[in-house]
């Protein structure tokens, strides 16, 4: 059975004194940056393409629900 990453931070970490959590966080977190693997998965993020057709769509959509609103001052 393989360990969770809370049963361990539950079982050892959790015990250790403050510094100690520090100094564990810090090991871990320069590990990763040195491997420089991609760990945010960026293939649900917004193209500029996605942007234009949101606006479009937000226009589109504005006109036809006011269709009598010419020139709306703010």
């Amino acid at each position: 059975m393989q360990t969770t990453a809370q049963e361990i931070y539950t079982q050892v970490v959790r015990g250790l004194s403050p510094t100690e959590r520090l100094r564990l966080a810090t090991l871990i977190l320069n590990e990763l940056v040195g491997q420089q693997l991609p760990l945010v998965d960026r293939s649900d993020t917004w193209t500029e393409e996605d942007r234009i057709d949101l606006v479009n769509f937000s226009l589109h959509y504005a006109a036809t629900t006011f269709p009598d609103t010419e020139g709306v001052e703010l």
